[in-house]
């Protein structure tokens, strides 16, 4: 069967055929101008990207490298000064020591650490020679030249060198600071005030110019008599009871303490608290003393609720008997000690004779000697009143450097002030067993009688 022969298309659509291929152009031209547009807006922006990183990367660095420079110019800085230091106190060092050796006085080194800023004015004005006796004399309860003996005898010990960055404490300055904190029991702070000191160094230079009394000065005025001593010390006694052979006066009191952290109950004192109302707690200062009211031998330290007659045990002076250095020679002490045969104590039972009584009013008055004396040591140092800010480990050096000056008081004559007289308060417990000796007893009642017999004795117990 034959073909149709196909009609060629129309005009009119070869024209639509032609535009729309036309348009299609078009469009494809304009998405390849789009896109070439894009790019270029896209390569624009990756250009700016890296731009700022690479300033941003580049102010970074260079802040890097200032910081660094700052530091490295920092540290020269340091080493530069340090240097310097050295070097200014090198020379410091040569200045001083070569006006040290061409100087015709010696000259203190000024003060090259910080210090706090203190007033020396009081005390500046009681070391002028000018200052008057009789307020010195108040203030130390010594008179000047007993205070400058004191400074002499202690010169070696407690002087201390100057070094290169501040003067030392004089030695005067040092014992003044020690002997008005014991003379006034203020507390160490008011003490600061007073010499221009810290209040930590005042609390050392206490301790300090105590120890040194103690081994300095107690050899020297605080010993057990010889012989010799001993029998002017009879002959003296005697001349106030009438009886012989007493060498010494003895009394116990009590030094107030704070309550310590160990042994509490030991260091109780009872009669104190009932007396007072108030819970005490003190230490012991057992002492014997010759007719002039000086310390002969002390014993100090021992808890207070021990009763008199235990302290005494505990004593160097009971060993010094148990040794036989005591023989034939008598120790006076209160009823609140045993009869021994070197203790002679009164009578303490009821109803006693005119021949019990005439001795106790003897040995009284030797007892009084002993009982004065510790007054006249409170009075004389006031910190002894009250509780005190000394450790208890160190309180015996204390005690005993009040005892040795109030011997040097005493020794010297010099006057205590009428207010401050001190009314001394020590109960006194008779022991359980009051009587150790039947020789003793006997020799006693031999005394009691020769008082009364032969006349010996007063008559004011009638």
């Amino acid at each position: 069967m034959p073909k149709k022969k196909r009609d060629s298309p129309s005009p009119s659509k070869k024209r639509s055929i032609a535009n729309i291929l036309t348009s299609l152009a078009a469009l494809e031209d304009q998405d390849a101008s789009e896109r070439r547009q894009a790019d270029a807006a896209s390569l624009h922006d990756l250009s700016l990207l890296q731009s700022n990183h690479q300033s941003r990367l580049h102010a970074t660095l260079d802040y890097f490298d200032r910081v660094d420079d700052h530091f490295e110019d920092a540290e020269q800085s340091e080493t530069l000064r340090t240097k310097r230091s050295r070097l200014a106190a090198s020379a410091a060092a040569t200045v001083v020591a070569d006006g040290a050796a061409s100087a015709a006085q010696p000259q203190h080194h000024q003060r090259r650490l910080w210090v706090k800023d203190r007033s020396t004015a009081w005390w500046d004005r009681c070391n002028h020679p000018d200052f008057p006796e009789a307020e010195f004399r108040r203030a130390f309860r010594m008179s000047r030249a007993t205070f400058d003996m004191i400074c002499d005898e202690l010169g070696s010990a407690v002087a201390k060198e100057d070094t290169m960055l501040r003067a030392a404490i004089p030695v005067r300055q040092r014992v003044a600071v020690c002997i008005w904190r014991l003379a006034t029991g203020e507390p160490l702070r008011l003490v600061s005030k007073r010499f221009g000191l810290g209040i930590s160094t005042c609390h050392k230079l206490v301790l300090e110019v105590c120890s040194a009394i103690k081994t300095v000065l107690m050899p020297k005025f605080l010993q057990w008599p010889d012989e010799q001593s001993c029998s002017s010390m009879k002959s003296r006694f005697e001349e106030i009871s009438r009886i012989p052979n007493v060498v010494g006066s003895m009394y116990t009191t009590h030094i107030p303490i704070i309550a310590p952290k160990i042994s509490v109950a030991a260091y109780y004192n009872r009669r104190h608290t009932e007396r007072n109302q108030k819970t005490s707690y003190s230490i012991t200062v057992q002492g014997v003393v010759d007719p002039d009211g000086v310390f002969t031998d002390v014993c100090i330290g021992w808890p207070g609720s021990m009763p008199d007659d235990q302290v005494l045990e505990k004593s160097a002076l009971y060993q010094r008997a148990l040794s036989g250095m005591l023989r034939n020679v008598w120790v006076v002490g209160s009823s609140g000690y045993p009869l021994m045969d070197w203790v002679l104590v009164p009578y303490t039972h009821q109803n006693l004779t005119w021949t019990q009584h005439a001795f106790n009013e003897k040995i009284g008055e030797v007892q009084k000697v002993a009982k004065e004396a510790f007054a006249r040591l409170k009075g004389r140092w006031t910190c002894l009143q009250k509780r005190t800010e000394v450790k208890l480990q160190d309180l015996p050096v204390v005690l005993g450097a009040c005892c040795v000056l109030h011997n040097i008081c005493e020794i010297r004559k010099e006057e205590m002030e009428p207010e401050l007289k001190f009314e001394l308060v020590d109960d006194e417990m008779v022991p359980e067993n009051s009587l150790r000796s039947v020789t003793s007893m006997q020799a006693r009642d031999n005394i009691a009688h020769n008082l009364l017999h032969y006349g010996l004795a007063g008559t004011n117990f009638f």
